[in-house]
């Protein structure tokens, strides 16, 4: 027992929490999983500006990554085909077809520019040790953008899972840019698929999305798919639809598929059938309408934490702001250095102060008279003279000092000096800096990323309304058997698998059941409808029947709408015995009765259309008392 309570206390929840941060959740930071944070930091260590085989970044890469090589080419491709951070050379697969990537030793791959803008900065970037203490890693990246969006993510964890849908680079930097300023914005998915998305299911991240292929239906012969719903490959497309024709579901004759750098599948249909028959069918029974449900869990303050999208753009507002803080304030203490230690080269060289060391012969003197030399032009400078500040300048080599360019260094320093007044506004307008920082990533960016997903309003279509009714429903009365695979009797109905049929049976006991394909139903069964709510709402039904106890006779007109499916019910009352059916509405019903003394009329006619329709439960309107010879009902 102590054994399992320490496999279940201790080493399942260390597995567990592993899973979660170090596996499957990408972090809220920088929007990435630890293997894409180490592909990333791989590629940024060995950027000489030209392509690296991939190979030798998967090698690179397994210096901070414990999970071997397969699993860092797989996620390094993936995030390649996204296009956003790594420049690709070579194959790396179709995302449309689902081709994959060549080997790894066959293709070539380089950082971006925009990685180094929005992710390196290895000055604010908190490290850590890798997996086996040689190296450091960064925890998580100082990203300004919130990736999380931009990429999306998917990941399953012990107990917990992540699905992101990727949003447009250019609308998530629109919705931080609004955030700032405080005005209202929508932010929806973009998928690099493109397709159609209805979005009214979506909650700020949460909630699920409709996502349909684009159809070109302009032949009424064929249909061609143009774009391709999020999360299916035109392999995947194309064998749901010959799965579906197979099923009976679509009636076409082939399929073409010419997809290279764009989807484009043909879809050729059968004879007699046009595209506005079949499309509906394919976005019922195909991959042609996906349904994709979301959950945004993200790892933030090192737990996995369920957030909305408003919470993800405030977050990474304020993260935007406190990174370009932290940046200007390095580069200003960093320009200070420099024109600290400019200035003092200047007048060291330009006041000849070296010349006051030429006849001290101690290293003590030497760094008193540097010091003193500089007493009369303390006012020029910004902060106290060190002994690194002196032991630097008495390093400067005689050539440097004969060719020094007084007026090359005033004008770099004057330009140090204004930079420092455009950092100490900046700081000073941190929020506009921010926004000037989005409108530039806008404005480069913008060209390469239009939204590629249309969005439209469209109900899912029910399966059960896309059908096509080609199966028939037959009934053998010898037998009493029904069914779409029974082989003789009478042909009722055109029907399909979604169906469901109501049986009456010459008992006067009825069931709604889904459309069989061969079962036993009774012989002499009354009758056979589609269960649907407009075909039986068309239907009412008449029963003539005597009270055993007493021998009368009563009539009952009824409508049923209402039932439990597979569940038996009776039409008539207990005690009863049914005499006549029927689903006329202007029959009369004709009694003669028996004969005996005092009756004077000995036949009597009903119309049927004089009784009320009452609910399947009635007990029915009694028609007479006298004993009956003979009951008949006619059909006018």
């Amino acid at each position: 027992m102590a054994y399992v309570n320490t496999l279940f206390n201790t080493n399942f929840l260390e597995y567990a929490s592993y899973v979660i941060k170090d596996r499957a959740i990408p972090h809220i930071d920088d929007g990435l999983k630890p293997v894409q944070r180490r592909i990333l930091h791989s590629l940024l260590e060995m950027d000489d500006g030209k392509f690296h085989k991939v190979a030798n970044v998967v090698g690179h890469c397994m210096k901070y990554h414990p999970h071997g090589d397969a699993s860092i080419y797989s996620a390094l491709v993936v995030l390649a085909n996204k296009e956003l951070f790594i420049d690709r050379q070579g194959n790396f697969g179709n995302i449309f077809t689902g081709d994959e990537a060549s080997a790894a030793r066959y293709i070539e791959c380089r950082v971006l520019p925009m990685a180094k803008k929005i992710l390196y900065n290895p000055e604010i970037t908190a490290y850590e040790d890798s997996y086996d203490g040689r190296n450091k890693e960064p925890v998580v990246f100082p990203s300004k953008v919130p990736l999380i969006l931009v990429l999306g993510a998917e990941g399953i964890a012990v107990g917990m899972s992540t699905k992101i849908l990727p949003h447009n680079l250019i609308e998530v930097l629109e919705a931080v840019k609004s955030e700032l300023q405080g005005n209202p914005y929508q932010l929806l998915p973009d998928f690099p698929t493109a397709g159609i998305m209805d979005a009214s299911g979506y909650d700020q991240g949460m909630g699920k999305v409709l996502v349909r292929a684009k159809l070109d239906t302009s032949d009424e012969k064929r249909i061609l798919i143009t774009e391709i719903p999020f999360g299916t490959t035109t392999e995947s497309l194309i064998a749901s639809i010959e799965n579906a024709a197979r099923r009976g579901k679509l009636k076409i004759s082939g399929i073409n598929d010419f997809t290279t750098e764009k989807v484009e599948i043909e879809v050729q249909l059968q004879r007699g059938v046009y595209t506005k028959d079949v499309v509906d069918a394919l976005y019922a029974f195909t991959e042609c309408e996906v349904s994709i449900s979301v959950n945004l869990l993200v790892i933030k303050d090192n737990l996995p934490t369920l957030m909305r999208i408003p919470e993800v753009i405030a977050y990474h507002a304020k993260q935007l702001v406190a990174i370009l803080k932290k940046e200007l304030e390095l580069e200003k203490g960093h320009l200070e250095d420099k024109l600290h230690a400019r200035t003092l080269e200047r007048i060291f060289i330009e006041e000849r102060i070296y010349k006051r060391i030429e006849e001290m012969d101690t290293a003590e003197k030497v760094v008193e008279a540097v010091r003193t030399g500089f007493i009369p032009f303390m006012h020029e400078i910004r902060r106290e003279i060190t002994d690194e500040d002196i032991d630097r300048l008495l390093k400067i080599p005689i050539r440097r000092i004969s060719l020094y360019d007084m007026n090359k260094a005033r004008k770099e320093m004057q330009e140090m000096e204004d930079r420092l007044k455009e950092i100490a506004h900046h700081l000073k307008n941190l929020k506009a800096y921010a926004l000037a920082f989005l409108d530039g990533l806008i404005a480069s960016e913008g060209p390469k990323c239009p939204r590629l997903t249309e969005i439209q309003r469209f109900d899912k279509v029910d399966v059960r309304e896309a059908a096509s009714r080609t199966a028939k429903l037959r009934y053998d009365r010898v037998t009493g058997y029904l069914g779409t695979e029974v082989a003789s009797g009478e042909e009722l109905f055109p029907v399909h698998e979604f169906d469901r049929v109501l049986v009456i049976r010459h008992d006067a006991t009825y069931k709604v059941m889904d459309v069989p394909k061969k079962m036993f139903v009774q012989k002499d069964m009354h009758f056979c409808v589609l269960a649907d709510k407009d075909e039986l709402a068309k239907h009412v039904y008449t029963l003539i029947f005597q009270q055993k106890s007493t021998g009368y006779l009563y009539i009952k007109r009824t409508t049923i709408t209402k039932f439990i499916l597979e569940k038996e019910y009776d039409l008539l009352p207990s005690d009863s015995k049914l005499l006549a059916f029927t689903t006329q509405t202007k029959g009369r019903v004709v009694l003669k009765y028996k004969k005996k003394p005092g009756l004077r009329v000995l036949e009597e006619e009903f119309p049927v259309s004089d009784f009320l329709v009452k609910g399947v439960t009635a007990g029915g309107v009694r028609l007479t008392t006298k004993a009956v010879s003979s009951m008949k009902l006619t059909k006018s």
